[in-house]
């Protein structure tokens, strides 16, 4: 009861720190399907307002958002969560559920990555069998709980992936892009400070959008960093969002929009099935 008040307080009085972005609102998602929760990818229609999601448990779900006059989430209307299946069955295999990151391709393929039994897999719909893409060599070396959490499709329809971590504290995060059916490394972002990347999207101005993490022992902060990519290079960083702690929950999805008034960031958290954090979608727009 002390922890979850003192979040509750830091949740209240905590400062928002945003550079090049502004933070509208934020909407608590909730639902007692017993598969709600756990979300970690995000993806959004053009519009902002379809929505696939994925869970740590190993479900998806579709459906549309409801936005306010300010383009906040304010409703969310579910087609329905369901089981992913395996690549040979209908069940995901045991200790292979853990599904991190979340890219959807212009022909409406799901791209979904796992931690655990490190892999990418790609999906028809929702409700089809999994079809496993080529691994990177790197991917058999990853930890256990710190795999492949992030996952993008850039403007040329090639997937992107990268670690939450990269080793060592002065090492880059590797991004690795698919291209002729294998995977390479393409870009290194700059590790800055204590945050690790849980989830990254291209947006419509072709850059690559990171959201990062901090866990702070009692709540978590969160870090949007922007950077230009072309070729093989990844560079003119910029960070856009950087939250106090407990201001939001455990953001892990990102996806970037653009509507009338320019480029919108909406992030989705998870809340690990536990009782004392939420699951919120977090709304922002990029200052031009």
């Amino acid at each position: 009861m002390f922890i979850r008040s003192l979040v509750a307080l830091i949740l209240l009085s905590a400062p928002l720190m945003a550079q090049d972005a502004q933070y509208l609102g934020s909407y608590r998602w909730q639902s007692s399907d017993p598969l709600h929760g756990g979300f970690s990818g995000l993806e959004l229609t053009d519009d902002g307002r379809g929505y696939v999601t994925i869970s740590d448990r190993g479900a998806i779900e579709t459906g549309q958002l409801k936005r306010d006059a300010r383009g906040v989430v304010s409703q969310v209307m579910s087609d329905g969560i369901v089981p992913l299946k395996g690549a040979k069955s209908d069940a995901l295999p045991r200790y292979g559920t853990d599904a991190e990151g979340l890219a959807v391709g212009g022909d409406g393929t799901i791209y979904i990555s796992f931690e655990g039994l490190h892999r990418i897999w790609s999906y028809a719909s929702v409700n089809a069998r999994a079809v496993p893409l080529p691994a990177h060599p790197d991917f058999k070396s990853l930890q256990n709980n710190s795999g492949l959490e992030a996952l993008a499709i850039d403007a040329q329809g090639r997937l992107l992936t990268m670690p939450e971590r990269s080793g060592e504290r002065s090492t880059p995060f590797p991004v690795y892009r698919n291209g002729g059916g294998t995977f390479g490394i393409v870009y290194r972002i700059p590790r800055s400070g204590e945050y690790l990347p849980v989830g990254m999207d291209v947006g419509p101005d072709g850059q690559l959008y990171v959201l990062e993490r901090w866990f702070r022992g009692i709540g978590f902060s969160s870090r949007v960093r922007r950077f230009d990519i072309s070729g093989n290079t990844a560079d003119g960083e910029v960070t856009l969002v950087e939250s106090g702690l407990g201001v939001h929950d455990n953001l892990e999805g990102i996806a970037v929009w653009r509507d009338a008034q320019g480029i919108r960031i909406t992030m989705i958290s998870d809340d690990n099935f536990k009782p004392f954090q939420v699951t919120e979608f977090v709304d922002y727009r990029v200052i031009e």
